[in-house]
């Protein structure tokens, strides 16, 4: 029964009887150009069983080429998909897997060699270790972009080959060796890619649990891993784009992606019959029928014959089956021994024949995908021989079974983190790439309030910051420590500083009884006061504003009212009662007084330290209190409000947390890593 169906009232007491999702529920969303799919099932028997299917189509091309192109579409379409599932499953899902799409992916290989002192057992740490390096090593190969840095996404990558000793190894674990070897080709896409897809699982109020890319998860479904001995290609033929993997010998050896799909066809029927879009999708399912009708822009009925429409879209669909072929040899070299077509594109009548055409291959050699998806999915109710189902299966294949290689896979506060991934990892870029800054990590001191008073200049420091906290797997860690395969970071930013404030009241005292002007005009005691006030007192109360005074001497100051801070250092022989005495350090605060004048805390020891290699003599604080590391940032030259790379940051040779205490001749290093 659909919700829809449902009495609203049922429907809300049904929605509130609803359980979470189950640890070993996967739900898969495949965000198409066209339309999307949604998918759920659980592992049963090493396979996965899919429980409950949904599409639904975009109301408008909110999606160009596989990008998302309006957000808040595509999120209410996957809104939608998930309460039809949610309701035939009875369930609530939060927690989706989803892939990007191959527009503008970048693959590159890239091997790593991990080295023992002695003959070492090999754990999962030390492949999580090796096969970082590896993929590091993919990256550095991507080079930098215009703006001279690197944000690109590892969406997955596939290990090419293991080495024990320089022996070849299918698997490294549980094995003892010295020296061990991998090779990689990892998949990246720039961070926009990404990110478009993860607003729209945030706006449909999803988390996401995993992503892959689109290619892998295709792969994953229709060519498993026992058949990849072979040299075999699988194209995946979207609305927009037609993404393309080679397998051979065992392992997954790169992809690359067409922008040029489905919709190329649709286009052209809608050109030659001028009707709207989703007229000519209909069209275009119609090819083998007698009689096709349709109605065009203008309102008037029409009928074209089947074999009218094929010819209509012949050059486009072999403008396809070309561009497919000609990525297919680039990548591959050759043509492969067999090829699987994929997707909603697949079906087009007569694609298939001209693939196999374009690549001069036995038409027997070139399948529509769906005959192996038996091998790692099966269902009781729904009929999965589908090639369009090739990408949304794979996905929760991809997560069921664990074939998302999620080495990187790095909660911060108890979510997945989002990694942008640039060689090594430190906490600092991973905090960055998840939305945070660096006054998150610091803090910022509130705004001092400086005033003239009586042609004497007063600062009023703000309040200092409320450190962050920082921890890795439980312990205090500084910013620029390395992140590894499953760790765990817990952070709550920097809270700023209130900013000073003083009225005039709290400036002058509360017995004052005078008069009082703010940058030449009448104040009351309650006045507000704004950095660069100039405030002027008197004895007796101002009858009318007078003009601004030029700046006083010393006996014109005399006569003039105080100011009372609680605690001014006397530089001068004493004055008359209440005048103000000239501060000994122009940006010491005056403590607010309250009826009777408190005495200053005793200001701090002086500290001197050794700041990347030259001495720095700190003066005491005013406060008393004493120096950390945060409080060296503006000397070190780094700039951290523009943070393009990572920051070493240790005393006495120890990394270290912005807020470790400071003692006299520390070593102290705040500087950028070497790139």
């Amino acid at each position: 029964m659909n919700c829809g169906e449902l009495e609203p009232g049922k429907e809300v007491e049904r929605m509130a009887k609803r359980s979470g999702q189950d640890k070993d529920l996967f739900f898969a969303l495949d965000i198409g150009t066209r339309s999307i799919i949604g998918v759920v099932g659980r592992v049963e028997d090493e396979r996965f069983q899919v429980l409950a299917i949904e599409k639904e189509e975009h109301g408008k091309r909110a999606m160009l080429d596989g990008q998302i192109e309006d957000i808040g579409q595509v999120a209410k379409v996957a809104r939608r998909v998930t309460d039809r599932l949610e309701e035939r499953l009875d369930c609530t899902l939060e927690r989706v897997c989803v892939a990007a799409a191959g527009r503008a992916l970048r693959t590159e290989k890239g091997s790593y060699t991990l080295e023992f002192p002695e003959v070492t057992h090999v754990t999962n740490d030390s492949i999580g270790r090796l096969e970082s390096g590896a993929v590091a090593a993919a990256e550095a190969a991507l080079g930098l972009g215009p703006d001279g840095r690197r944000r690109f996404y590892l969406v997955g990558y596939t290990v090419s080959s293991y080495q024990l000793d320089h022996y070849p190894m299918t698997t490294l674990r549980g094995h003892n060796g010295q020296l061990l070897e991998a090779e990689v080709v990892a998949t990246f896409l720039p961070g926009e890619v990404v990110e478009s897809l993860y607003s729209v699982m945030e706006a449909a109020g999803l988390e996401v649990a995993s992503l892959t890319l689109e290619p892998i998860a295709a792969l994953n479904a229709a060519i498993p891993a026992d058949l990849r001995l072979l040299n075999l290609v699988l194209a995946d033929i979207g609305a927009g784009t037609s993404d393309i993997a080679v397998c051979r010998d065992g392992a997954v050896v790169g992809y690359t992606m067409a922008t040029i799909a489905g919709d190329e066809i649709t286009e052209e029927i809608m050109r030659r019959y001028l009707v709207p879009f989703a007229t000519a999708e209909r069209m275009k399912t119609q090819l083998h029928e007698a009689n096709v009708k349709y109605r065009d822009v203008l309102g008037m009925e029409h009928s074209v014959t089947g074999m009218q429409l094929r010819e209509t879209i012949q050059q486009a669909a072999q403008n396809l089956a070309q561009e497919i072929s000609q990525r297919v040899v680039a990548l591959n070299g050759a043509p492969p021994s067999a090829l699987f077509l994929a997707g909603g594109g697949s079906k087009l009548e007569g694609l298939r024949e001209l693939v196999a055409e374009a690549l001069e291959m036995d038409e027997n050699r070139v399948a529509l995908a769906g005959n192996n998806y038996e091998i790692t999915a099966f269902s009781d109710e729904y009929d999965l021989n589908d090639p369009e189902l090739a990408t949304p299966l794979g996905i929760a294949v991809s997560a069921g079974l664990g074939l998302i290689s999620d080495s990187y896979r790095i909660m911060l506060n108890g979510k997945p983190a989002k990694l942008f991934r640039s060689g090594s990892l430190t906490v600092l870029e991973l905090l960055m790439m998840n939305g945070y800054s660096s006054p998150d990590l610091l803090g910022r001191t509130g705004k001092n309030l400086s005033v003239t008073v009586n042609g004497q200049r007063m600062l009023f420091r703000g309040e200092p910051a409320t450190p962050c906290t920082l921890t890795l797997n439980g312990e205090e860690i500084a910013p620029s420590a390395l992140v590894y395969a499953g760790d765990n970071i817990q952070f709550t930013p920097a809270v700023p500083g209130a900013p000073a404030q003083r009225t005039v009241k709290e400036l002058l005292g509360a017995d004052f009884v005078g008069g009082v002007t703010v940058n030449g005009r009448m104040a009351d005691l309650d006045t507000r006061l704004n950095t660069g006030d100039q405030v002027v007192t008197s004895d007796h109360p101002i009858q009318s504003a007078p003009p601004a005074p030029p700046p006083p001497k010393q006996e014109t100051q005399e006569r003039q009212r105080p100011v009372r801070p609680e605690s001014v250092p006397v530089t001068s022989p004493p004055l008359p009662r209440m005048a103000i005495r000239p501060a000994e350090r122009p940006r010491q605060e005056p403590v607010r007084p309250a009826e009777q004048p408190k005495a200053a805390p005793p200001a701090g020891k002086p500290l001197t330290v050794v700041l990347n290699g030259r001495m720095l003599a700190l003066p005491g604080k005013a406060e008393g209190g004493p120096y950390y590391v945060m409080d060296l940032l503006d000397h070190s030259g780094v700039d951290f409000e523009h943070l393009d790379r990572g920051v070493e940051l240790k005393v006495n040779g120890a990394e270290c947390a912005f807020t470790q205490e400071l003692r006299s001749q520390d070593d102290v290093v705040i500087r950028y890593l070497e790139q």
